[in-house]
C-alpha cells in the first residue's frame, strides 16, 4: 500500500479533484463485494434506455464503482464484511443508467477538464504538495485488484459527466427566490412560547402492586425478552488517532498548499459542513482539524497493516499470535468484555463492520483488520464465543422486578396524563387559564424554554420527552390551546402553546445568504434525486436483476 494515501470526507474529496458524486437513493444497498458482485452466470444484463447492456458494460460501471468505494473508505468493498453481491450490482446499474442517460444528453468532458482532475487527483494522494507517481499508484493499488490507468480514467471521466448531469437535470431545484428561502426560514426559525404539564413513570413506581404470582407471570410471558443472545470476546490492539495527530499537524502545515486548501474548502464547503461556525476563522479551524484528523488516520492505518500483516503471517495461525506479537512490539493487546452483535463492546464505541467482523471470527480465521473507527485503528483476535441462553427468574429476578414496575408506572402516569387532559379542557372551556385549570386538574407546570422547528435540544429535558415529540405537539397545536395527551416511552405530557414570537429580523438577514445557498444546494439534489428515482423505477425494471429483487419481495410477502 502506498503510505501516503489518506482518507478525505467526501466534502474534500469534492473540492481537491472537482467532482460531484452522486448520493444513490434509488433502491441502493451500502454497496457491493468485489468477487462475483457484479457477474452473472449468463451474458443477459437487461437493456437501459434501449441500449443492451454488454459483459463489457458491466465490467466498467463494476470497475468505477470499485474506485468511488476505495477513495472514500480506502478499502475495497470485498473487503468489507457488511457488502453483498446484490448490494453491487444495485450500484453498478445506477452507474449504467447514468452512463446512457449522459450519452442521451450529449454530455462531452473536455480532455483539459480530465487532465486537470487526473492531477489534482494524484497530487492529493501526495504529501508536501507532491502528486503520487502514476506508475506507483497502478503498480500498488490498483493492479492488485485486476484495475488499470484506463479504469482510472474512466471513472473520473464518468464523475464529471454525473456532475454536468446534476446541475443540468437539478437546475428546478436551483431556482429557489430569495423570497421562498425567507418564507422556510421563517417556518423553521419561528420560536413557540409553551408550558407542559409532564407525567413522569417514576412518580408512579410506589403505586404499583408487586406480588409473586404476577412477577412470574411477567417473566414466563416475556423469557424472549430475557434470552442473552450468542456473545463473542475479542483481544484487540488499539491505534488511537490521537496518537497521529501531532505529527499530521506538523507536517501538513509545512505544505505549500496546505492553506490554500483550507481556503478553497471554506469557500466552497464552510456555508453548509461548518453552518455552525460564528466566524469564518473558527469554520477554517474545523476545516483544519478535519485534514489533520484524517491525515493522522490514515497514518494510523498504515501502522496497523504493518502490525497486521505480520501477526497474520505467523504460522500456525492461533489466537495467542496477536497478544504474543504485541507484547514483542511493546504495544497493548487488550480484551473486550463478552458482547452481542447488537450492542457491540462496552469498552468504546464500535462501527457496525467490527461488531459484524468480530462475529464472523472462527478458530480457522481468528484475525481480523485493520478495521477502521472513528476513533482509531482496530486489530483484532477471537477470544471466545459464548451461546446463547436464557436465564432463570432466580438468577435476573431484580431485573425482571424493575421491568415489571416500570411497565405498570408508565401505564399509570399515561392513564394520569389522559385524565389531566380531560379535566384540563373542560376547565379552559369554561374560561380558566391554563394555569388555574392545571392547578385545579393536579398538574405540575413547567415553562419551557424557548424553541423552534431548527431547535436540536432544549435544556432541562431529559428523557421525558423528545424534542421532536415537542415538536410535534407544539407545531400542530393553535396557540392559546392546549395539545392532545402525547405518550412517551417514559409517560407523557400535555403541551400549552401560549404564542408563537416573531422571528428576529437582524439574525434572519444575516442569516439569509448562506441559508438561501443551503436550501439551493439541497433542492438541486433533490430534484436530481427524484429524477434518478423515476428513471430507475422506469429503466431498470427490465434487467434480470431487479426481476430477481422484485420476485423475491413479492415471495416474502
Amino acid at each position: 500500500m502506498i503510505g501516503t494515501i489518506r482518507k478525505h470526507s467526501s466534502w474534500l474529496w469534492w473540492l481537491i479533484a472537482g467532482l460531484t458524486i452522486v448520493s444513490f437513493v434509488v433502491f441502493m444497498g451500502s454497496g457491493p463485494a468485489r468477487n462475483g458482485g457484479g457477474q452473472r452466470s449468463s451474458s443477459d444484463f437487461g437493456r437501459i434506455y434501449g441500449h443492451q447492456i454488454t459483459p463489457q458494460d458491466f465490467a466498467k460501471a463494476k470497475a468505477e464503482f470499485y474506485l468511488y468505494y476505495w477513495l472514500h473508505y480506502q478499502q475495497w468493498p470485498d473487503k468489507t464484511p457488511s457488502f453483498s453481491n446484490d448490494d453491487a450490482q444495485r450500484e453498478v446499474y445506477i452507474r449504467l443508467l447514468l452512463g446512457q442517460k449522459a450519452k442521451q444528453l450529449d454530455i462531452q468532458v473536455s480532455e483539459a477538464a480530465l487532465v486537470t482532475a487526473a492531477n489534482d487527483f494524484l497530487r492529493s494522494l501526495g504529501r508536501n504538495g507532491q502528486p503520487v507517481a502514476m506508475d506507483k499508484f497502478v503498480e500498488q493499488i490498483l493492479a492488485p485488484e485486476g484495475l488499470g490507468v484506463a479504469d482510472l480514467e474512466n471513472f473520473l471521466r464518468d464523475e464529471l459527466v454525473v456532475q454536468q448531469m446534476i446541475q443540468v437535470l437539478g437546475l428546478s431545484g436551483a431556482l429557489v427566490t430569495p423570497q421562498e428561502a425567507g418564507a422556510l426560514y421563517d417556518r423553521e426559525h419561528q420560536e413557540v412560547s409553551a408550558q407542559a404539564v409532564f407525567f413522569a413513570a417514576s412518580n408512579y413506581l410506589a403505586q404499583v402492586a408487586l406480588t409473586s404470582e404476577a412477577i412470574g407471570q411477567f417473566y414466563t410471558n416475556n423469557l424472549a425478552a430475557y434470552r442473552v443472545p450468542d456473545r463473542v470476546q475479542v483481544n484487540y490492539v488499539y491505534f488511537n488517532v490521537t496518537n497521529y495527530l501531532a505529527a499530521a499537524k506538523v507536517e501538513l502545515e509545512q505544505t505549500n498548499t496546505f492553506e490554500q486548501y483550507v481556503d478553497a474548502a471554506y469557500r466552497q464547503y464552510g456555508a453548509t459542513e461548518f453552518a455552525d461556525a460564528k466566524t469564518p476563522e473558527e469554520a477554517k479551524a474545523k476545516i483544519r482539524d478535519v485534514l489533520y484528523r484524517n491525515r493522522a488516520l490514515q497514518d494510523a492505518r498504515v501502522a496497523a497493516n504493518d502490525f497486521a500483516t505480520a501477526v497474520f503471517a505467523v504460522e500456525p495461525a492461533k489466537p495467542e499470535n496477536l497478544v504474543n506479537y504485541a507484547k514483542q512490539k511493546g504495544l497493548a493487546a487488550q480484551t473486550t468484555a463478552p458482547f452481542t452483535a447488537n450492542l457491540g463492546p462496552e469498552e468504546f464505541t464500535a462501527s457496525a463492520a467490527f461488531t459484524k467482523t468480530a462475529f464472523q471470527l472462527s478458530a480457522d480465521e481468528p484475525f481480523a483488520g485493520p478495521i477502521v473507527n472513528a476513533d482509531g485503528i482496530y486489530v483484532i483476535a477471537l477470544a471466545n464465543q459464548l451461546p446463547s441462553y436464557i436465564p432463570t427468574l432466580a438468577q435476573i429476578r431484580t431485573r425482571v422486578l424493575l421491568d415489571y414496575q416500570s411497565r405498570d408506572a408508565v401505564d399509570l402516569a399515561q392513564r394520569a396524563g389522559m385524565s389531566f387532559y380531560s379535566s384540563v379542557s373542560v376547565q379552559m372551556a369554561t374560561g380558566n387559564s391554563f394555569g388555574k385549570a392545571a392547578s385545579v386538574s393536579g398538574g405540575s407546570l413547567q415553562l419551557l424554554p424557548e424553541f423552534s422547528l431548527s431547535t436540536t435540544d432544549l435544556p432541562g429535558l431529559g428523557n421525558r420527552a423528545t424534542i421532536g415529540q415537542l415538536k410535534q405537539a407544539a407545531f400542530t397545536t393553535a396557540p392559546g390551546h392546549v395539545s392532545n395527551f402525547q405518550p412517551t416511552s417514559e409517560g407523557g405530557f400535555v403541551l400549552y402553546v401560549e404564542k408563537l414570537l416573531p422571528v428576529d429580523t437582524t439574525t434572519k438577514n444575516a442569516d439569509m445568504p448562506q441559508f438561501l445557498g443551503q436550501v439551493r444546494r439541497a433542492r438541486q439534489n433533490e430534484a436530481f434525486n427524484l429524477w434518478l428515482q423515476a428513471e430507475a423505477n422506469r429503466e431498470l425494471r427490465d434487467t434480470p436483476f431487479f426481476q430477481k429483487q422484485q420476485a423475491a419481495a413479492s415471495a416474502a410477502k
